[in-house]
Formats: structure tokens, C-alpha cells, sequence
């Protein structure tokens, strides 16, 4: 019996009608609205990954046939639904405008990037007659400027917001050791072409085209076989890491020094035991041992009586300007200082206070803390040891944890502060991101937070330690070390800039091609059907 799969020279003419005919708007908009709701469930506390498969090939759908503003609103409905429930949990901070105001930003912006997505569709529909470029090229296309819609929202503005991300709702899944290879914006781009590949094999007849699944297959079995790039061991180091529980939140009542209390007091049965180096979360200091005399005694007395040095973290004052700083702390000098890179816009500091105190002057009266973006590099060195550092959601941006593997880091310590968001999802999405950077650079990474929860993750992503919740608790564990450079870490913003600038050129392309089809004179077109 002939194959029916079309193949280079097939012109499939029963696929103009399905090719060309979305779906009514209301349903799209519907359709998209529980794609959005999908998407959430993908990501912890419920973590269902293959649910992202389901939402981003639903997504897609919807695109399909859509004008501008039928694109953007379906996108919007799509960017409403996920935002307004994944990110539930910062109207916990300081109530529901900030996150009202965030995630209508993130639903506006995720609107205005499916409108590319529906040109692409739209220009692209001659390409039914070319089977490569029909069940190929248009779902890469599709899946460029699926991350381009991410790398933009994660940088823009105020240094974006990279968190909901398709890569990181793989970390319960069998697909993450592919981010090793390729990073987190890779696996995005990977997954998203999957689905791509099967909503344009749905689109020319699903089973009765089989061979057009072929993409879609090939992308998924290369996802689930890929094993996790292999780095070097290089060697074992004993840290002790410390949760210590006090009311650490910003707005908590507590007298000056109630968090170094609770800290230090966490911190007693771990004293006099072996260990290379103790860790403390973010904020756990909250005074400035920098400039105060009698916290920086405390903390020198401590590390005498830990037998190792501590890497604690507090709001520091230099030169007029104010960081959430980490710092190594041994008690003989001056100690190794690493600053945030990227403190976090209304809550850490606000931009261009001046216009916001015009609009919401109560609420953004209650932020105080204006930190300056740090500039020093984000490791510090523990007995030869290069040890990598991320502050709290510095774990979102890549350039921070890149930039450590780098410079030499062989196991990573994130330190973080989950006390203002109790009760909520945040802390089990932020550690999908710790999970998700040991598998991307190989290595080891201590999570450590003031309330919870902590972990200690071994560098393929799987928890070897760790303490639940509004708990004291204190371990020290043995943490294995690691060298050489994932591809992923090796290319980088490379890469990520080869997929936004390709799927750029190839949107600009098939823009240009549509638009001399349609210009074209009629003669010419009528020569060409003959």
C-alpha cells in the first residue's frame, strides 16, 4: 500500500482548509484560559510536567488564524490565567496591588508576544506544500519566538522577571538533563518545538500524515535519552548549613538582633564538629557587621567556636550605598564580600520612586530598603575551594550562575530569605530553579533559607538533604565537588542569542516573502498557479 505521508514534492491539498481555519475567538480565548490554568499545574506545589506539553500545544492552537488583536487577546487570556494563579503568592508581601500590578504587567506583555506567533502562523501557510519546512522549519520558527517572548519578559523591565519559564517546569520530570546541554532557555526552545512539531502534524491530517510526527518524536526521544553532561569530581567538602527560623519576614515583629539570635542559637549543635564551612541564609545577620563593632565580635566568636568560616549575609552600607551582601566571614581579616546582583524592583529597592509615590504613595512608603546592584563577582574561596553564590532570586538570572561556573565554583551555595511569603508555592518554585542549575552546570548547590525550606541538592538535581518549613534546623552534610564546564555554561548567551536572532530573521523572512505574494501582480500570480 503507498504512503500517504507527504514528503518533499507533495502539495497536500486537503490541508488548506484545516492550515488556514482557526478556531472562533471565544473558544480560543477559552481554550487559552485553561492552557494558562495547565501551565500553573505544571509547576510546583503540584508539579504535573507532562501538563506543560498539554498547555503549550493548546496555546498554540490558538494561534492559528488569528488576527493582531484575536492574538493578543487569546494570549492575554492564556498570560491571565497563569499569571494571576502562579504568582499568587506576592500579594502576600505587601497585599494585592503588587501582585495585581505584576501579573497584569506579565499578562500584557505575554499578550503582545503571541502576536508574532500568530504573523508566523499566518505567513507561513504556503509552506504546507514543502513538508521540511511545514513539519520543521515553522514549528523551530514557532519555538524561537516562543523564547524570545521569555528572554524579553526576563529582562524587561527593571531586569525582568525571568520565572515562570517552560524549562523549569521539567524539574520533576525525566527531561531536565537536557538543560546541561543546552541551558534553560534551550530546554524551553525544545519543548516548545515538540509541541509545535504536533500541532502542525495535527494540521495536516494527524494520523492520516503519520511520517509528519517524525519531528515531534525525534525532539522528544533526543529530550528523554539525553544523559546529563558529565563534569569531574573533584573531591568533597563537609557543610554545615543552618535554618534557622526567626522572624526574619519584613514586616515580623522582632527586637534588633532577634534573627542573629535565633540564628546562632540553630546554629549550637553544629558547634565543634568537623566541617569546611558553615552557612547561614539571607539575612540572617540583621545588623551590619561591617560597621557595627559588637555584631562583628559575635560573629568572629562564633566561627572560633564552629572551627570553620561562615558565610553569612546581611544588608551592608559602602561608599553611600546599601547591598544585600553575602560574606565569608573567618574572623582573621577583612572578609570576601559578594553583592546582589539584582535586587528584586519593589520590594529590594524602587525604581523611579518619585512617579510611583504619586500613584500608590502609602504603599510605596513602606519600602525603605533601596539596595544598589552589586558588582563584584558572585563566588567566594573557602580553603582553595571556588564556591558560587546566588541571593535569593539572583537563581533566576542566568548570567549570575554562568558567571560562577566560569570563574572556577565547584559547588554552589544559594542563600535566601522565603519568610515574607509563607504558606505559599514561592519556596517550592525557587527550588525548582536550585534543582534546575545543578543540572544545567553539574554541581552541587546548598539552598539554604531562613524558614524554609532548605535543601541540599547533589548535581544531578536529586535532594540529599534538607528540612521542611518554620523549622530550626541545622546539618552538616557532605557535598560532592565538581569541575569543567557544561555546554550549557560554555555557550551561554550564545546560544541564546542564536535563537532570538534566528527566529528574528526568520519572522522578518517570511513576513517579506508574504508580503510579495500578496503584492504580486495578478498576471504573475495567475502564471504561477498554472
Amino acid at each position: 500500500m503507498p504512503s500517504t505521508a507527504p514528503s518533499l514534492t507533495d502539495r497536500p491539498t486537503d490541508v488548506v482548509p484545516a492550515a488556514r481555519r482557526g478556531v472562533p475567538l471565544w473558544a480560543a480565548i477559552l481554550v487559552a484560559a485553561t492552557a494558562g490554568g495547565l501551565l500553573d499545574l505544571s509547576f510546583p506545589a503540584v508539579g504535573w510536567w507532562p501538563l506543560a506539553f498539554v498547555s503549550i500545544a493548546s496555546a498554540l492552537s490558538t494561534m492559528i488564524g488569528r488576527s493582531i488583536g484575536g492574538a493578543f487577546l487569546a494570549g492575554a487570556a492564556f498570560g491571565a490565567a497563569f499569571f494571576f494563579t502562579h504568582l499568587v503568592w506576592v500579594g502576600s508581601y505587601l497585599g494585592p496591588i503588587p501582585w495585581v500590578a505584576l501579573a497584569g504587567l506579565e499578562t500584557v506583555l505575554f499578550g503582545i508576544g503571541a502576536i508574532p506567533l500568530a504573523l508566523a502562523y499566518r505567513w507561513t501557510d504556503r509552506a504546507r506544500g514543502h513538508a521540511v519546512l511545514w513539519f520543521v522549519g515553522v514549528p523551530l520558527l514557532v519555538a524561537g519566538l516562543w523564547s524570545v517572548r521569555e528572554l524579553v519578559m526576563g529582562s524587561w523591565p527593571y531586569s525582568g522577571f525571568p520565572w515562570a519559564r517552560i524549562g523549569m517546569t521539567q524539574a520533576n520530570g525525566p527531561l531536565p538533563e537536557a538543560a546541561s546541554w543546552v541551558g534553560v532557555t534551550g530546554l524551553s526552545f525544545l519543548i516548545v518545538a515538540a509541541c509545535a512539531c504536533l500541532v502542525q502534524w495535527w494540521r495536516a491530517g494527524g494520523f492520516r500524515r503519520v511520517r509528519g510526527i517524525l519531528p515531534a518524536a525525534v525532539i522528544l526521544t533526543v529530550l528523554v535519552i539525553v544523559p546529563q553532561f558529565p563534569t569531574g569530581d573533584a573531591g568533597r567538602m563537609d557543610i554545615g548549613w543552618v535554618q534557622g527560623n526567626g522572624p526574619s519576614g519584613y514586616f515580623d515583629d522582632r527586637t534588633p538582633g532577634g534573627v542573629l539570635a535565633a540564628q546562632t542559637t540553630a546554629t549550637d549543635p553544629l558547634l565543634g564538629k568537623n566541617m569546611d564551612l558553615l552557612v547561614w541564609p539571607e539575612g540572617a545577620v540583621d545588623s551590619d557587621p561591617l560597621t557595627d563593632p559588637a555584631t562583628a565580635r559575635h560573629l568572629t566568636d562564633l566561627v572560633a567556636r564552629a572551627g570553620a568560616p561562615l558565610l553569612a549575609n546581611a544588608a551592608t552600607a559602602r561608599d553611600g550605598d546599601v547591598f544585600n551582601t553575602s560574606m565569608l566571614w573567618d574572623g582573621q581579616g577583612a572578609p570576601q564580600l559578594h553583592d546582589k546582583v539584582n535586587p528584586v524592583p519593589f520590594g529590594e529597592y524602587v525604581p523611579d520612586r518619585w512617579f510611583y509615590e504619586q500613584i500608590v504613595p502609602h504603599l510605596i512608603g513602606l519600602i525603605q530598603r533601596e539596595y544598589t546592584p552589586g558588582q563584584n563577582p558572585p563566588f567566594v574561596t573557602v580553603d582553595g575551594v571556588q564556591v558560587g553564590l546566588a541571593i535569593c532570586f539572583d537563581v533566576i538570572y542566568d548570567s549570575v550562575i554562568w558567571d560562577a561556573a566560569r570563574q572556577g565554583a565547584q559547588v554552589y551555595v544559594f542563600q535566601t530569605n522565603n519568610a515574607d511569603f509563607r504558606g505559599t508555592d514561592e519556596n517550592l518554585q525557587q527550588l525548582a530553579f536550585a534543582r534546575m542549575r545543578a543540572i544545567e552546570t553539574g554541581r552541587a548547590v546548598v539552598n539554604v533559607s531562613t524558614v524554609g525550606t532548605s535543601q541540599v541538592i547533589a548535581p544531578d538535581g536529586q535532594i540529599i538533604a534538607g528540612a521542611g518549613v518554620d523549622q530550626a534546623a541545622a546539618a552538616i552534610t557532605r557535598v560532592p565537588l565538581r569541575d569543567g564546564l557544561t555546554p550549557a555554561v560554555v555557550l551561554g548567551g550564545a546560544l541564546t542569542a542564536l535563537i532570538a536572532f534566528s527566529a528574528i530573521t526568520g519572522l522578518t523572512l517570511a513576513g517579506i516573502s508574504h508580503w510579495r505574494r500578496r503584492n504580486r501582480p495578478l498576471s504573475a500570480q495567475g502564471a504561477t498557479n498554472a
